[in-house]
């Protein structure tokens, strides 16, 4: 995996919440800790794009004629299906 070297600028504030974090032990250095932000937020991207494709999928399956007990029926046969309950 390739490197890039970044400059960035902080406002005083920011600096001493990295190196805090640093301090604290959370991180080796301030590149680890801004490393893993983009991580963090790499992850929420991706599970916000996974619920926006289950909302659509659902949106365009259309209504439904289940009830919401026959559907929690089906949750439960499920979830005692595959030992979660």
């Amino acid at each position: 995996m390739g490197a890039v070297r970044k400059t960035i600028t902080l406002t005083d504030s920011q600096d001493r919440w990295i190196k805090a974090q640093v301090s604290a032990g959370h991180y080796t250095n301030d590149g680890e800790y801004i490393r893993d932000l983009i991580h963090r937020d790499r992850q929420r991207h991706a599970e916000t794009e996974m619920l926006r494709v289950a909302i659509q999928e659902g949106l365009d399956s259309g209504a439904s004629d289940k009830t919401v007990s026959s559907i929690m029926q089906e949750v439960e046969a499920r979830l005692r299906r595959d030992g979660q309950q």
